[in-house]
């Protein structure tokens, strides 16, 4: 919804203002999803960036996504890409924009910016605002920095109803497994598939407290195994 809400916003806002807007949070937040959603609702262009993405890279990709693919220098593909993208009302959303924040690459989307007046959205981690904040020239075309919510209860619900539609959880164990999660939608995700595959090896309809004889995910890396240390003695 807030993503949602901040491309309408964008789009909409009067052609003198700027039309960049961020979308910045945690990992886990569901960012992406919000973004693919909003993608096809909005018929969005839209580029997941890759952490080894050159210049070169980023041109071919937005090439692809607006239209065929041409030959050319930079300079030429920037030219096809102002021109497709020129009075077009489909905004453009940049995702994973972390792997953009360096010089040449930033000054690209800037001037796509400047060259089309479309509405571009950036999605990146939490810093993400602080990162742009070395560059002005971007930074100062920022009309709106919207942060990622965590999920709440109710959103944990709505989450086990779409994924675990064939057994009823009950309220304590989705409150247990928003806490567990941090509140994280990916987590929550993963925990309610770990109860759907209990519910299916038990042979449940209904899943409470009592009925949960595993540990929550909760991301946390595990620590050296027990067994090393025996093995060491052992040998000793």
């Amino acid at each position: 919804m807030l993503f949602s809400e901040m491309v309408e916003r964008t789009m909409a806002r009067p052609a003198h203002l700027p039309g960049m807007a961020t979308f910045h949070g945690p990992s886990g937040f569901g960012k992406t999803f919000a973004a693919t959603y909003a993608a096809h609702i909005h018929r969005a262009y839209y580029l997941e960036v890759g952490a080894f993405w050159t210049v070169k890279s980023f041109c071919d990709a937005l090439l692809e996504e607006t239209g065929p693919l041409v030959r050319g220098t930079i300079s030429e593909k920037m030219k096809i890409i102002i021109e497709r993208l020129h009075g077009s009302r489909r905004p453009l959303i940049i995702d994973e924009f972390d792997h953009m924040v360096t010089d040449k690459k930033i000054d690209l989307v800037r001037e796509i910016h400047d060259a089309t007046n479309i509405a571009i959205i950036l999605i990146g981690e939490e810093m993400l605002p602080q990162k742009l904040g070395r560059w002005e020239r971007v930074h100062n075309r920022i009309s709106q920095w919207v942060g990622a919510e965590p999920a709440t209860i109710s959103d944990a619900a709505h989450l086990a109803r779409h994924y675990c539609r064939e057994i009823e959880i009950s309220e304590d164990v989705i409150k247990a497994i928003a806490v567990a999660s941090e509140f994280r939608p990916r987590r929550i995700c993963v925990n309610l598939e770990q109860i759907r595959q209990a519910a299916i090896a038990k042979g449940l309809t209904a899943i409470g407290m009592s009925d949960l004889d595993f540990k929550w995910y909760t991301g946390t890396a595990p620590k050296g195994r027990a067994f090393d240390a025996a093995l060491k003695r052992g040998r000793g």
